[in-house]
């Protein structure tokens, strides 16, 4: 119940304060390419159910059709101002109406699209008893994950062998000692190592 208040109180003032954003990001949009400036996706959340995400776009319209469902610093089908949102993780700012909604956190596993859950054994599973938040310790590990999937010749496999097995056992670990007190330390530690050095 704390951490759910917090959330709520939180979303709302956080929403509020990000409307001069979502003004630039409009006006960004309509100088690029003229898109929508939200982009929803399909995600697994909590106990298995699907919700829709909302970020702000950084990709061309419809690039999710066309492509793998992770990107890499690389890709071609980020937009110049999709790279600056992306790069600061100001695109995740929406999702403080998922929070809202009860559908997210602040912080709690990343939500992954249902293709890549389907893939998930029997214990990793136990990933989807915790709600999906915005940012997570596996997030700050997995920082620059971008720019370590520009470098191999395979991303997705490679994420999929290797990133998301570790980010599910950060998880795990997370939740074995779960607090509020640690999710505002890990909150603190994405703004100043994610966004603080941009």
């Amino acid at each position: 119940m704390t951490k759910r208040g917090f959330d709520l109180l939180f979303a709302l003032v956080g929403l509020i304060l990000i409307l001069p954003v979502l003004l630039l990001v409009w006006v960004g949009n309509q100088l690029d390419d003229g898109g929508p400036i939200f982009f929803w996706q399909t995600r697994v959340g909590q106990h298995g159910r699907l919700f829709q995400i909302v970020k702000f776009r950084t990709m061309s319209v419809g690039a999710d059709k066309v492509g793998p469902s992770i990107t890499a610093s690389d890709d071609r089908r980020i937009t110049r101002i999709g790279r600056v949102l992306r790069k600061t993780k100001l695109d995740e700012l929406p999702q403080l109406w998922n929070v809202l909604h009860g559908e997210m956190s602040f912080v709690g596993p990343r939500p992954e699209v249902p293709k890549y859950v389907a893939l998930y054994s029997a214990a990793q599973r136990a990933v989807l008893d915790l709600r999906p938040g915005i940012t997570d310790e596996a997030s700050v590990a997995f920082r620059d994950e971008e720019s370590l999937l520009s470098t191999v010749t395979d991303p997705e496999r490679y994420y999929i062998e290797h990133c998301l097995p570790r980010k599910i056992a950060i998880n795990l670990a997370y939740a074995k000692c779960a607090t509020v007190f640690r999710d505002v330390l890990v909150i603190l530690r994405t703004i100043y190592l994610v966004w603080m050095r941009h």
